[in-house]
């Protein structure tokens, strides 16, 4: 018997896309509770994972902060929460553009050119760029990176997308 699906659950399973995140150890009595945030959209539609995120277990070891979403050159990319354009321009060969949300996460997108200034007030779902033509570690195909910080911890965007929450993979009976 095949247990019941959420649609995007059976659309990344038949899409053959797999989506996988690391399942913590349940928290200890004395451990802090981890903050309950609002929500984020997908900064592009549809979303079709290239790559997950990979954090290291300590800030300088290596790791992919962040996870790739397939998209095409010249796609609309999107502000997933309501903040403030805190950066917009390049970083090394890359146009990146960052919001910082009213919780204080830092949400950043690249490579992407794009469509606002920094100070500029946006709202989830708002238009902040587009997706560019420019080196990235999907080549040769498109794809938008997108990280979110916390601090100096980054976090899964996977887990902080509505509808989505943690992953977690069922064994199938």
């Amino acid at each position: 018997m095949r247990p019941h699906l959420p649609l995007w659950a059976a659309w990344l399973l038949a899409s053959g896309t797999l989506v996988v995140t690391a399942l913590s150890a349940p928290a200890e009595a004395d451990s802090p509770a981890k903050p309950s945030w609002p929500p984020l959209a997908a900064p592009v539609q549809p979303v079709a994972m290239a790559r997950s995120a990979e954090l290291p277990a300590s800030p300088w070891l290596p790791g992919h902060r962040g996870i790739d979403l397939r998209a095409a050159v010249g796609q609309v990319v999107f502000s997933p929460g309501a903040g403030v354009v805190t950066f917009a321009g390049v970083v090394v060969d890359r146009p990146v553009v960052t919001v910082t949300l009213a919780d204080g996460r830092r949400s950043s997108v690249e490579p992407v050119e794009p469509s606002v200034e920094p100070g500029s007030a946006v709202s989830r779902g708002q238009a902040v760029g587009v997706l560019a033509d420019a080196p990235g570690h999907c080549r040769p195909a498109a794809c938008v990176h997108w990280g979110v910080r916390h601090g100096d911890t980054y976090l899964d965007p996977l887990d902080l997308l509505v509808g989505f929450g943690p992953v977690r993979l069922l064994k199938v009976s």
